[in-house]
């Protein structure tokens, strides 16, 4: 049979990342570049370019699948507005990039794109229906059904960071107040602790330091909050957790799964809670294998 090359491209708030991938959901090759996030659209679309061009070189590509934050119309290929970067607000970012590569691409959301990379490639596989939850500057999602992305009116479900927590709550980035992300987020973690990132709060909790570590449970006990309406609005065989802040799954693991288990309705006890398996690669993954229905 023969190997079949793609290549998947995440748009991140910091990097943007290119990738070759092979039919098997194998990394061949990749590369990445400081996102010009304030540069606006021009900008990015010429980093997309250039580490597109440094992946492909001398290879023959099928396919190329684009991952991007949302929201975003996957279906027109236009983007929506993105919080973390400047001048995506009704802007063609998949015309602009295939003019730009020389070659058609499909436009995902990010979420989307690492569900399904899990689905076909990682945690996943062998599940009729997915929910992953990714969970880093921000906390977003996307829910796999019989092989399909469920993607709503225009390619917008699964916005599962908009989940309302606390009526009245904190401002969210999304302009409405009490979101599962402004309390669940890793900034959120970090200004909490006033720490300048999640990750020196994860290190001072695991050094015993007693605040850090009453912090860290209190934390995983929103992340658990968040994970049963996820569970009771969707059913899933499986939840998939993915995003930077699950590199430190094994700190949040005992005190989330403990919420969840005692606040979901009985029915969605059992359903298993789990961090991706392609962790951090999910969504090149499944950018490259979405890119393509015939994958």
């Amino acid at each position: 049979m023969s190997n079949v090359l793609r290549i998947g491209v995440d748009i991140g708030g910091s990097q943007i990342r290119a990738a070759v991938v092979d039919d098997g959901g194998s990394i061949v090759d990749r590369c990445a570049m400081a996102t010009p996030a304030q540069e606006g659209p021009e900008a990015v679309t010429e980093i997309v370019r250039r580490t597109v061009a440094k992946v492909r070189s001398g290879l023959t590509i099928r396919h190329i699948g684009v991952a991007c934050p949302g929201p975003l119309d996957s279906r027109s290929g236009v983007t929506l507005g993105i919080a973390t970067m400047h001048g995506f607000e009704n802007y063609p970012l998949a015309r602009n990039l295939s003019a730009a590569l020389g070659q058609d691409v499909s436009l995902l959301h990010d979420g989307a794109a690492a569900a399904y990379g899990e689905w076909r490639f990682g945690a996943g596989r062998g599940c009729t229906t997915v929910a992953y939850i990714t969970v880093s500057t921000g906390i977003g999602g996307a829910v796999i059904t019989d092989g399909k992305v469920l993607t709503g009116r225009r390619g917008l479900a699964a916005h599962v960071g908009h989940i309302g927590l606390v009526r009245d709550g904190v401002m969210c980035g999304c302009g409405r107040r009490g979101c599962w992300e402004a309390y669940g987020a890793g900034p959120a973690l970090a200004k909490r602790a006033s720490m300048a990132n999640a990750s020196l709060v994860f290190d001072a909790a695991e050094r015993g330091v007693a605040s850090a570590k009453s912090i860290i449970e209190d934390y995983a006990r929103i992340l658990g909050e968040g994970i049963v309406n996820v569970l009771h609005a969707y059913d899933p065989d499986i939840v998939v957790l993915g995003g930077g802040v699950m590199q430190r799954f094994d700190q949040i693991k005992t005190a989330m799964l403990l919420h969840v288990r005692s606040q979901a309705m009985p029915a969605f006890r059992d359903i298993p809670i789990v961090r991706a398996e392609r962790i951090g690669d999910s969504g090149l993954i499944g950018a490259a294998a979405l890119s393509s229905p015939q994958f």
